[in-house]
Formats: C-alpha cells, sequence, structure tokens
C-alpha cells in the first residue's frame, strides 16, 4: 500500500508510522527541555532565609516583620475588631455571617474570617523569627530592630492568649521540615509571650530614641502579660516611669495598607460602635454591655442615627459610627495610657483606693489625644464604695480609653478568672437584635483548619 505526499513523493505507511514516531520522540525531548528551562527560572519574588546573607537584607526582612505586624492590629481585619463584636465594644452590622457568629457569641471552628486572623498571628512569629536570626547573623548591632522583632512576637503571643481557646497550638514553622504545633493553654501561651518580651527589653539596652522606644513599649506589653498572669507586683514594677506620653503606632498610607479600623467601621459601616440598648427602634436591651456610642463620652464620640440614612452594609441596620479614625490614622498598638491602667489596677489590688483615683482622674482632667480626637477634660471620679463597685468602674474606664485596640476580650475574661465574676454577669446577654439570643462563647476557637496538624483535636476547652 502507498500513499502520495502532497510533494508527489511516494511513502509506505509503515515508514510514515517510524517517522512520526522519531518526531513525537523528538518533540517530547524538546518539550521536556524547554520545559526545564522555563520551570527553572528563579522568581525574583521569592526570597529564601538562605539567600539573607547580607546586613542590607536582614534589615529588609526586618522591616518586612513590621508590616505583616501591622496586619494584626490595625491593618487588616484582625482580632482586635473581631474580639470587639464578642466582647461589646462593636455590634455587626454585616452580610457576612461570620461577623454576625461572632457578635451573636456563637462561633464555630470553621468560622472563615478568625482563620485568616490566626494565620497572620502565627506569621507574625515564624517571620520575627527568621528575622531575629538574619540580623543576629548580618547586622548584630542593629539591637533596637532585634528588640522590635521580639516585640512583635510576644505581642503576637499575647494577643493569642487574650483572644483564643485553651490549647493554641505553638510549633516552629523554619524548622525543616516545619514542625506540627502543640497545644498551649492560654497561660502557656502568656509565658512564652513573656519570654519574648524579656528578650525585647535586654535588647533595647542603646540610649537612642528608638532604642528607649522599644524598651518602654517592650516594658508596658510586657506588663499586660504580668497582669494575665496574675503577678501584680512585677506589672507595677515593669510600668514605673514610663511617660503617659509614650506611642509605639503602626501608621497607614494609601501605597501600603490603609486604617481598617476605620474601613469597616465608619467606611464600609460592616461594624457598628456597641451599645447597651440595641436594635433600630431601640429597644433591645443588652445586660453587661457598656453603653459605648449612648454614653456621649468624649472619648468616643459617635453618631446614632434614628432613620435608614446611615444603614450598614446589610442595608438594614441603622449603624453607629465614630469619627476617631480616619483613612490613614496611625494607631497606638502600645501606649502610656496603658501603663496608667495597669499601675492603677496594681493599686486597686493593693486596695490603695486614693492612688486609684488619683491616676484615673489625672488622665480625665487632661485626656491624651486618641486617634483623630482630643477629648475634651472630664469631671473627677469618685470612690463609689465597694471593691467590687471599683473593679466594675476600673474596667469600664480603662474600655473608653483602649477602645478596639484589642484589650477589652482579654479584660473580660480575667474578670472572670481574677475577680470572681461570671459569664452571665460579665459578657452581653439577652434576645440578640438579628434574631436568637447571645450564646455563652467567651473566647474565639481555633480554627478547622488547624486540624490539618495531627497534634491537634480541638479546644482543649472553651474555659476563660
Amino acid at each position: 500500500m502507498t500513499k502520495k505526499h502532497t510533494t508527489g513523493r511516494l511513502f509506505s505507511a509503515r515508514r510514515l508510522g517510524v517517522v512520526a514516531g522519531a518526531t513525537l520522540a523528538l518533540s517530547s525531548v524538546a518539550c521536556t527541555e524547554a520545559n526545564k528551562r522555563f520551570l527553572g527560572v528563579t522568581d525574583p519574588d521569592i526570597i529564601l532565609p538562605g539567600d539573607v546573607t547580607s546586613a542590607e537584607a536582614a534589615v529588609a526582612v526586618g522591616n518586612g516583620v513590621i508590616g505583616t505586624f501591622r496586619l494584626i492590629t490595625g491593618g487588616g481585619e484582625s482580632t482586635w475588631l473581631f474580639g470587639g463584636l464578642l466582647v461589646d465594644e462593636w455590634s455587626t452590622s454585616s452580610t457576612f455571617i461570620q461577623n454576625d457568629e461572632a457578635d451573636q457569641r456563637t462561633i464555630p471552628e470553621f468560622n472563615s474570617s478568625i482563620t485568616g486572623m490566626i494565620r497572620n498571628l502565627y506569621r507574625v512569629r515564624t517571620r520575627a523569627d527568621e528575622a531575629i536570626a538574619a540580623l543576629i547573623a548580618g547586622r548584630p548591632t542593629a539591637r533596637s530592630l532585634i528588640a522590635e522583632m521580639y516585640l512583635a512576637r510576644g505581642f503576637a503571643e499575647l494577643q493569642m492568649a487574650s483572644d483564643f481557646c485553651n490549647g493554641i497550638p505553638i510549633g516552629n514553622g523554619n524548622a525543616t521540615p516545619p514542625e506540627n504545633g502543640t497545644p498551649r493553654s492560654t497561660q502557656q501561651v502568656f509565658q512564652l509571650a513573656a519570654t519574648s518580651l524579656d528578650t525585647a527589653i535586654t535588647y533595647a539596652n542603646g540610649t537612642d530614641a528608638q532604642s528607649v522606644l522599644m524598651l518602654r513599649s517592650a516594658r508596658v506589653a510586657r506588663a499586660r502579660v504580668a497582669l494575665a498572669l496574675g503577678d501584680f507586683a512585677g506589672a507595677g514594677a515593669l510600668v514605673a516611669g514610663i511617660p503617659t506620653g509614650l506611642t509605639y503606632t503602626h501608621t497607614f498610607s494609601l501605597s501600603t495598607s490603609t486604617n481598617t479600623i476605620w474601613g469597616q467601621g465608619f467606611s464600609s459601616r460592616r461594624y457598628s460602635v456597641g451599645d447597651s440598648i440595641e436594635g433600630n427602634r431601640r429597644d433591645i436591651f443588652v445586660r453587661n454591655a457598656i453603653p459605648f456610642a449612648s454614653s456621649r463620652d468624649p472619648r468616643l464620640p459617635t453618631t446614632i442615627p434614628t432613620t435608614g440614612a446611615i444603614n450598614g452594609q446589610d442595608g438594614q441596620t441603622y449603624t453607629r459610627t465614630t469619627v476617631m479614625w480616619g483613612q490613614l490614622t496611625s494607631v497606638d498598638v502600645i501606649n502610656g495610657i496603658d501603663a496608667r491602667m495597669v499601675e492603677a489596677e496594681v493599686a486597686l489590688r493593693n486596695n490603695n483606693t486614693t492612688q486609684w483615683l488619683a491616676i484615673h482622674n489625672a488622665l480625665r482632667m487632661a485626656p491624651p489625644k486618641l486617634g483623630e480626637i482630643q477629648p475634651t477634660a472630664m469631671s473627677a471620679l469618685t470612690d463609689p464604695g465597694t471593691q467590687d463597685a471599683r473593679v466594675s468602674l476600673h474596667f469600664r474606664e480603662k474600655a473608653f480609653w483602649t477602645f478596639s485596640r484589642g484589650q477589652r476580650l482579654g479584660d473580660m475574661r480575667r474578670l472572670i478568672k481574677q475577680y470572681g465574676r461570671t459569664e452571665a454577669n460579665t459578657f452581653p446577654q439577652g434576645v440578640h437584635y438579628k434574631g436568637g439570643n447571645y450564646g455563652a462563647d467567651v473566647n474565639l476557637p481555633m480554627v478547622q483548619a488547624e486540624r490539618n496538624n495531627p497534634n491537634f483535636q480541638g479546644c482543649t476547652d472553651r474555659a476563660p
């Protein structure tokens, strides 16, 4: 059998098969070699730990950590916001069921928003460890920057322990291969934070302005950890001499990231300033909730609409908004007010009512600026007469000074663990304005994605 080629030459069918097979084989080899060339190209956007060998590269990695650090404070939808939903700082005006679950205190472990938040907290720890190793090897004299990396790591650990349930897996993402985390209690994670922050304090031993800032900031964060661990004397010693004007801030720009507290609250109206009376008709009482919106406190000026002119993202909730933050307003990660709140609580624990009142009233008479707000002077507080009432007043004052800065959830948990309160008289209770009742959650759950870790079988417990 013969076939006529278009050129007029004659080829047998068998010969055509041989030629075709050879051609395919050569094509396969050519493709394989081409793939090797294409796939073997180095991606210039990926920096491997082994590539960070110069002093300049080590500093660049450290600066990158600060960018990730910003995501767990005001630069992303972090637990600063979600923790505020779980307690009484914010109410949901969102279309997202994840936000409604947090606000209603009925959060399943597959809540996808929390999944992203815990990942960012872990990333801060992992990237801080990478930067610390790179800086010690390539730029050991950059002690204030090394201190800031330990501060970032310790702050992430402090936030995890403050916000999440017992059973937080802590592993080593920089090991080869990465090590799965072993579940830890919140107290154990606070101990990790203490170690990280103690190391930050050790490195911040210079006399330049940045070293002093790192030293003071790490001491304040470490004092918060000491309070969580019940070391009140240690907490007081750590903040002694810290100026009220201290601010360690995260800043924003249009070319990097903007203030997400403003973005979620004022701009997109997914979060409404919390209050003790809910519903568009203002007829649903929420037990235990501070009236953040309706108190008209000068530290938190709030617009409370009476019509649908300021509806939330859900299209139906009259959203309460505050002008505390703008799109590029920096946020205080740590400040001198935090130090004063530690001192006041230590005085209260020592039954020194005079000193406790004096600390609070000094702040009220000369209020520091809060975001975009410069509060007017406030009248002095008076002794409410009982220790239990003093505790309530202290944490109420602190809630206004630290609004949406990631402290309220941890403080409400401490009210139960350290002050004998109960979930029933601490967390929001009653009918939820979007239907049903408030649930019983007092912390954020570790997420379903963590079940890929064979060491993790869910929260050890959901206790405070």
